[in-house]
This record gives C-alpha cells, sequence and structure tokens, in this order.
C-alpha cells in the first residue's frame, strides 16, 4: 500500500456521484417527456387516436431498457461501470437526436428503443456507482441522488413540454435531452473508477488512490478496510450462473419484489398519461401539462426527504411509510371515482390532490430506495448480473403497466384501476414487513442479503 496522503474528502465523493447521476437525469427526461410530447404526436406522424397505440409509443423505451439493463450488468462487470456510463451518455445522444428528426411513427418507435437502451443502462450503472464510491454514512443519501435527478428530469421535461406546447414543438421537446448527455459524457472522461470494481480485477494500486482521492483523511482507514473486505468478496468472480444457486435466491426475490412493486403501485401511469387523463377530466392541454408539472415539484421535493432521511430513519421504515401513503391516497381517489363519477371539475380537482399525495409518498420513499437497496442486497462477485435481473425486472413491470393501462381504464374506468393499484400498495407493505432486511448504516461489503462468505453450492442461507 501507498503512504498515507491527505485524503480527497467528500466533496469529491459528492462531485464524482452528481456527475454520474446526470445519466439519472436523462432516465427521468426520457421517460418522462413523451407524457407532454404525446399530444402533439398524433398528426404529424400519423399515429392513430387510439389508447393501445399511445400505449405502444409510450412503452417501446422500456423494450429498449429492458434490454440496456440487462447488457449493462455484463458490461459493468467486464470493462468497469465508468466505461458503462460513457456509452450510455452516447446513446442517450444518438437517441434523443434520431427521435427529435424522426420523419414517421416508426422511425419514432425506433428510436425510443434507442433512448431506452441508454435509460436501461443508466438504472443500472447509476445506483451501482454511486454506492460503490461512498462512504457507509452517507451512502443512503448519495445513492438517493439517483432517484432525485430522475425526480429533476421528469420536472425539467414538463417545464420544457410546458414552454413549448404553444408552438406544438415535440421535435425540440425530445430532442433537447441530448444537451444533458453531452455533459454526462465529458464529466465522467474526468471521474475515477469504482475502488470495488478495480479490487474485482486485482488493481489494488488503482483502487488504493482512488479511495485516497475520494474519502477525507478520517475515512482513509475506513476505506482501506472497505477494499480489504471487497478483496475478499470478489475472490470467485461467478458472474450470471451464480444467479441459478440456491445461496443467492431470497436476495433476488427481494431484489426483484421491490423492483416490480416499485411499478405495480402505479407510478408511471401518472408520469406518462396523467395529462391524457386530465384533458378527459375537462382541462385543456396547457393546463394538464401545468398540472403534471406541479406533480413533477412535489416528486423532487418529495425526494429531497429521502436524501436527507434515508441512513437516519432507516430504508425499511421509509418503504412502509409509502406503502401506507399510496395505499391511502389512491384507495381515496379510486372509491371517490367510483361514487362520483369520473367527469366534471370537482373530480378533477379531487383527482388532482389524490394524485399529488400519492407521488409524495411515492417520491419520498419507494421512488428512490428501491435504487438505494438494489446494489446493497448483493456481494461484489454477483452485483453486476444480479442488480441487472432486479433492473430488467423493473422495467419489464415498467412495461406492462404503461402498455396496458389505456386499455384497461377504457374497459373497466379509472376508479376501479386506482384501486387496483392501491390493493398493490397493501401487497408492497407486507412484502416489506417479512422480507425486507434493513442496510441504513452498514459498509457495503456487509449489507448484502446473502453473506460474501455464503456456501455458493447451493446451499440455502
Amino acid at each position: 500500500m501507498a503512504e498515507k496522503p491527505q485524503g480527497g474528502g467528500n466533496r469529491a465523493v459528492y462531485v464524482a456521484a452528481s456527475i454520474c447521476a446526470i445519466g439519472a437525469l436523462l432516465f427521468g427526461y426520457d421517460t418522462g417527456v413523451i407524457s407532454g410530447a404525446m399530444l402533439y404526436l398524433k398528426g404529424p406522424l400519423g399515429i392513430a387516436d387510439a389508447p393501445f397505440m399511445q400505449g405502444l409509443v409510450t412503452s417501446v423505451l422500456l423494450v429498449g431498457a429492458v434490454v440496456g439493463a440487462l447488457a449493462s450488468g455484463s458490461l459493468a462487470v467486464r470493462f468497469g461501470r465508468r466505461p458503462v456510463a460513457l456509452l450510455a451518455a452516447c446513446v442517450f445522444v444518438l437517441g434523443a437526436l434520431g427521435a427529435a428528426l424522426s420523419a414517421d411513427a416508426w422511425m419514432l418507435v425506433g428510436f425510443r428503443v434507442v433512448l431506452g437502451l441508454g435509460v436501461g443502462s443508466a438504472s443500472v450503472i447509476v445506483p451501482m456507482y454511486i454506492a460503490e464510491i461512498a462512504p457507509a454514512r452517507i451512502r443512503g443519501s448519495l445513492t438517493s441522488l439517483n432517484q432525485l435527478l430522475i425526480a429533476v428530469g421528469i420536472l425539467l421535461s414538463y417545464i420544457v413540454n410546458y414552454l413549448l406546447a404553444p408552438a406544438q414543438a415535440w421535435r425540440w421537446m425530445i430532442g433537447l435531452a441530448g444537451l444533458p448527455a453531452v455533459v454526462l459524457f465529458i464529466g465522467m472522461l474526468f471521474m475515477p473508477e469504482s475502488p470495488r470494481w478495480l479490487v474485482s480485477k486485482g488493481r489494488m494500486e488503482d483502487a488504493e488512490r482512488t479511495v485516497q482521492r475520494l474519502r477525507s483523511a478520517d475515512e482513509l482507514e475506513e476505506g482501506r478496510a472497505e477494499l480489504h473486505a471487497a478483496v475478499r468478496d470478489s475472490q470467485e468472480s461467478l458472474g450470471w450462473r451464480a444467479l441459478t444457486g440456491a445461496w443467492i435466491r431470497r436476495a433476488l426475490i427481494i431484489g426483484i419484489g421491490l423492483a416490480v412493486l416499485q411499478q405495480f403501485v402505479g407510478i408511471n401511469t401518472i408520469l406518462y398519461y396523467a395529462p391524457s387523463t386530465l384533458t378527459q377530466l375537462g382541462l385543456g392541454d396547457s393546463a394538464s401539462i401545468a398540472a403534471q408539472m406541479g406533480n413533477g415539484v412535489i416528486m423532487v421535493v418529495a425526494t429531497l426527504v429521502a436524501v436527507r432521511y434515508a441512513d437516519r430513519l432507516g430504508r425499511r421504515r421509509l418503504l412502509l411509510t409509502g406503502s401506507f401513503g399510496m395505499a391511502v391516497s389512491l384507495g381515496v381517489l379510486g372509491v371517490l371515482t367510483l361514487i362520483v363519477g369520473a367527469s366534471g371539475q370537482w373530480i378533477a380537482v379531487v383527482t388532482i390532490v389524490c394524485l399529488a399525495v400519492y407521488v409524495a409518498a411515492f417520491g419520498a420513499t419507494w421512488g428512490p430506495i428501491m435504487w438505494v437497496m438494489l446494489p446493497e442486497l448483493y456481494p461484489l462477485h454477483v452485483r453486476g448480473p444480479a442488480e441487472a435481473v432486479a433492473s430488467c425486472a423493473n422495467w419489464a413491470a415498467n412495461f406492462v403497466v404503461s402498455l396496458v393501462f389505456p386499455v384497461v381504464v377504457v374497459a373497466i374506468g379509472q376508479g376501479t384501476t386506482m384501486l387496483i393499484f392501491a390493493c398493490f400498495g397493501v401487497v408492497s407493505f407486507f412484502f416489506v414487513r417479512a422480507l425486507v432486511p434493513e442496510t441504513a448504516g452498514q459498509s457495503l461489503e456487509s449489507t448484502a442479503a446473502v453473506p460474501s462468505g455464503a456456501d455458493k453450492e447451493g446451499t440455502p442461507l
């Protein structure tokens, strides 16, 4: 080991985490921008005004996200976290420009898939990179930057949609995502590689230099101890084949369960379809986008709660609180809609209020905490593939919900649909109570739902 120098301090960690989190901002922007652009896509591209086609144009990005999430897990293991972030930035630029310049509907669909590859990659690599560079005492807060920047990206897309709505400039709405992608690429050129990945490749001296750069002087010894723990954890890099073992089954169930339930509580029906829903309740296009922009502000403010308290209150407590808040708000909305009906100014106001409470509950809890916990659930030697599987499950659930939502609403009505989502909020509450461990305040090597010394030959733990 090199002699002990002055550590770089937490400032370097915050800078590295913030730069990488631009990938999360792009994640949010590219998933949120379609909600406003959709209002102006039908005529110019010949997209039929039918629920299924709206669902297809919205959700096809998620097909790419599934592929991107799976691929990025393997790429992150082989080439490192930083190169995958750089590759994702390039994909974002290509997808944004291609979608903005689309001459017909199928060209737009194709480039939405390309954007999805970037979104899926960012959903894996951003929380993984941040969790692996962060000290244990602030890991929850720093990894919550992932969801905060997702929320900021979504809000930014709503603001852009609102400003460009009078001109119906959907091409600019979509294409402006290329700018932060360029910033991400340039920024990551100057950021260090994850020290834990360096350890997994036997590059101890490089890992030591990175820890010296990222940790303050009084945290250097803690950082070195984590490196030694990571060395033990990475002795056998098992990769994808390890995911079939009984020893990791419980951790996979927890990760996949959190990822799927985060979508089945219905958040992306709000992000994608709220403007269309509110126009059906009597609001104009601009007013609907403005109301959606309010939801974006609430999401950002609520996520700041998680950034501040994820390490103080713990992951489980926040998840349980969020499940309760989402179930109640959607349950009230569903019951009132069934009783009063789904049209008129009064129900429009109730819908806006209930959705605001729901967004706040999600933004402060399930939104960020799921992404915080995924890298914490798995030991280093399987973290890439295992986190990729959970992220893939998240995007697959997202795809199913966003694709069928317009059809389901037409078939059974908004009230019943909200009650279904409320039921999933109840399911999420009991899932957390029964299975999810507390990981706050522990080193990344000690938080895994299976210990690094588990029997990898298949003995259940």
